[in-house]
């Protein structure tokens, strides 16, 4: 077709929002600036590059986060097709080898004889074109100040982190056993390396956690982190006890060399298919890579380990979608121009591939000359929609999927589970309704 749309950014939202786009017979030139210019959180070249960890969360169902990914499945995403493709054992969780997952999207967007893939940084934004920013938490300088005089609008940023990757092979097998949590896993065997802690072992590693030096960054005192991701240093802050009901919860799991519940647990999840490298779940944190390794081999199982990557804090800029966007993603101001993935205020993986489907699904009908509607009010998808156009634009935060962001059913259901499961049945009859009639 005739028109070519720009989209900015080839991580996940961009990606998805190319294939989508290109699929429906449009052209589109997909800008990325990795390699011309990197970011202190990427380490390759590769689209769609996980940065944080590899887990695309619960694929258990009936569960919020399952719903997204259903319906995204439903509509043909590629990225959930890799995530297919590449993942590996974790538990009931979606996990992902991140590097086959990173090739197997760039090779499907690099051979669409629709996507034009163009290495460079994009600094100026045309209105008058069509355009999907898509450039992630980690955009540029100079493209969020387009960004700014484009909207009007200061722009908003909190802290995210991401946690350690170590040498599998430097793991010492006979204290870290394999076990998922209350034996639940894809096919029966443990999911998950666990390092068990005794309260002594625990209360030492907290002591020297606080201790512990942080990188010096110019970063306020009052930093905004993300809730759902915070430094464990943060979270050791908040009380001593803390990280054994959080990331270091040792419920659901009994060492073998005991038979007993450890007091405390740190999980470790495989990284790759080759298994020959695991991440710390959850143990994001701002350490100095010395502090990191000495105090990381305080856990038991890795007094000898080597780690590959260190943990590290990087700023998330995003726009304050309620002030901005339609429920279409589009600007109000400026309806050829959307944005996608967590740059417009959604959090997580498979939340940032959504929007980039729906960005790209519905660029798609604005070039046929029909008015984009929005999706169904109580799909995930439309809730996550209408959540960033309709928050309190004084309060508005970045979210994941959540069954709160639903509206209530008709009918009060006091089992939790029989009512997730009829907020699940509800989502997918209006979304297969919906992608009938305007897919």
């Amino acid at each position: 077709m005739g028109a070519t749309i720009t989209i900015i950014g080839g991580g996940l939202a961009g990606t998805e929002a190319a294939w989508q786009l290109a699929e429906r017979g449009f052209h589109v030139r997909l800008y990325e600036m990795r390699p011309v210019r990197t970011t202190d959180a990427h380490l390759t070249d590769q689209l769609a590059e996980l940065v944080c960890s590899n887990s695309l969360k619960s694929d258990q169902q009936p569960s919020a986060s399952w719903l997204l990914k259903e319906e995204l499945r439903h509509l043909k995403s590629l990225l959930m097709r890799a995530a297919n493709d590449a993942r590996v054992p974790g538990g009931q969780a979606l996990t992902v080898d991140r590097v086959r997952f990173a090739e197997v999207v760039t090779d499907a967007i690099e051979a669409h004889p629709h996507i034009e893939v163009v290495r460079e940084e994009v600094s100026q934004i045309d209105p008058s074109q069509p355009t999907i920013i898509a450039t992630g938490p980690l955009t540029s300088g100079s493209l969020a100040s387009a960004i700014g005089e484009l909207t009007g609008a200061g722009r908003l940023y909190f802290y995210d982190s991401i946690s350690p990757i170590v040498d599998a092979h430097t793991i010492d097998r006979t204290v870290v056993f394999a076990a998922s949590r209350y034996d639940k896993s894809l096919d029966g065997t443990g999911d998950y390396l666990n390092c068990p802690f005794n309260k002594v072992q625990y209360e030492t590693f907290v002591d020297e956690l606080l201790a512990a030096r942080a990188v010096e960054a110019h970063i306020p005192n009052d930093v905004p982190y993300f809730e759902a991701c915070l430094p464990i240093e943060e979270i050791a802050r908040r009380g001593r006890d803390t990280l054994r009901f959080g990331p270091m919860k040792p419920m659901g799991l009994i060492d073998p060399r005991t038979g007993r519940r450890p007091w405390a647990t740190v999980q470790l999840r495989q990284e790759n298919l080759r298994a020959d490298s695991y991440n710390l779940v959850g143990f994001q944190n701002h350490l100095k890579f010395g502090e990191q390794k000495r105090i990381m081999r305080l856990i038991p199982g890795l007094e000898n380990a080597e780690f590959l990557r260190f943990g590290q804090i990087h700023r998330n800029t995003y726009i304050n979608a309620p002030s901005l966007l339609t429920p279409t993603l589009q600007l109000r101001q400026h309806p050829n121009v959307m944005f996608a993935g967590q740059v417009c205020g959604v959090e997580g993986y498979v939340e940032s591939i959504a929007t980039g489907l729906v960005a790209g699904l519905l660029m798609a009908a604005q070039l046929r000359g029909e008015t984009p509607q929005p999706f169904p009010r109580d799909s995930a998808i439309g809730a996550l929609c209408h959540y960033m156009a309709h928050a309190e634009a004084k309060k508005y935060q970045p979210a994941n999927i959540a069954f709160d962001l639903f509206s209530p059913l008709a009918e009060a259901i006091t089992d939790r589970k029989i009512r997730h499961t009829a907020i699940c049945d509800r989502a997918m009859a209006q979304l297969t309704a919906y992608a009938a009639e305007y897919v």
